[in-house]
């Protein structure tokens, strides 16, 4: 009989497409993810690994199994979710990821009341931007990210995953607060046209989102600053050295000499959490999506309090089925019971 462990070895190798990328995911060596293939191919038989340069590469044997690998262990996931259900205990060990200011202004409230109301379960989180907290999820690395897109820049979610909105999180301009424009009630785009701008490493999906939203409106930007933490981009800002744009979520405090001032208009982004569809009956998964949503009303009634448009109550009523990421049928979900 195949056994369980070396078939899960098996199937990381497939995703991570290295030695090393599967022990990093297994959390484990990479002699322990080279004994376990060696011990797998001993039980079939067949070669499944090939050298490949300086690495290996699955053989046809390889990749015929590791599709049933992936099947075998999504079924086993079911059970183990069913199995949970049944038993109906908030228990085990649950990994989470959020993109920084997420983590920053979710985490500490949301985590917290998770370990007060189910002390037998553990929680492992950690910062990831939200491709790779996607990847992760889809991998199996993680069972949840919070991850986000904008309002008028979806971010792309592959098929077989379950997500639920948190908040919908407002977004200023921050200027230094000697800036021309610093006493305004509101300001357009495009009346920051020759400003310089602080923004996110190339490639992200937020500075992608920038540069889109910008150009959309005329503006050409400058970019004179890269940053991947918000407040790095704060900073540079309180220094005179460009403007930003400065989501209201994991914000505060803010530096000083920086202010920030509504745009016209009303940019915001959208923050979610998604997980696998066949982990969605897991008490635990439930009970975090729970926790994450209370920490992201807690957050937007906070908003509302200072005058801020944010929609954090936005798709609590009934479910919504159907909702599509890249031409990908993506289940979103009301608050899980």
């Amino acid at each position: 009989m195949l056994n369980l462990e070396r078939l899960r070895t098996l199937d990381a190798l497939a995703r991570h497409g290295s030695v090393s990328g599967a022990a990093e995911g297994l959390h484990i060596t990479t002699s322990a993810v080279s004994q376990q293939m060696a011990k797998l191919e001993r039980e079939v038989g067949q070669r499944l690994l090939a050298k490949h340069g300086r690495g290996v590469r699955l053989t046809d044997a390889g990749r015929l199994l590791a599709e049933h690998a992936a099947r075998i262990l999504s079924q086993v996931e079911l059970a183990q979710a069913d199995l949970e259900a049944q038993r109906g205990q908030v228990a085990g060990e649950l990994r989470i990821s959020a993109f920084p200011t997420a983590a920053r202004g979710l985490f500490p409230v949301a985590l917290a009341g998770l370990k007060q109301g189910h002390p037998a379960l553990r929680v492992r989180s950690r910062e990831m931007e939200p491709e790779n907290g996607i990847r992760g999820v889809i991998r199996g690395d993680l069972d949840l990210a919070v991850v986000l897109d904008w309002y008028n820049k979806p971010m792309p979610l592959p098929d077989g995953l379950v997500k639920a909105l948190l908040l919908d999180d407002p977004a200023d301009v921050a200027l230094p607060a000697a800036h021309p424009l610093a006493g305004r009630e509101e300001i357009d785009l495009a009346e920051l046209a020759e400003d310089e701008w602080i923004t996110w490493g190339e490639g992200e999906f937020c500075h992608e989102w920038l540069m889109f939203t910008l150009r959309s409106k005329g503006v050409e930007p400058i970019v004179a600053h890269r940053a991947a933490e918000s407040h790095t981009q704060l900073n540079l800002v309180a220094a005179g050295l460009g403007v930003c744009v400065a989501p209201l979520l994991g914000r505060d405090p803010l530096p000083a000499g920086v202010v920030t001032v509504p745009l016209r208009q009303r940019v915001r982004r959208h923050v979610f959490v998604v997980w696998r569809a066949d982990a969605d009956r897991r008490p635990s998964i439930r009970a975090a999506v729970r926790a994450l949503r209370a920490a992201g009303e807690r957050v937007g009634s906070a908003a509302l309090t200072d005058g801020a448009p944010v929609g954090a109550s936005s798709g609590a009523g009934a479910p919504q089925t159907g909702a599509t990421r890249a031409g990908a049928p993506v289940r979103t979900v009301a608050p899980a019971s």
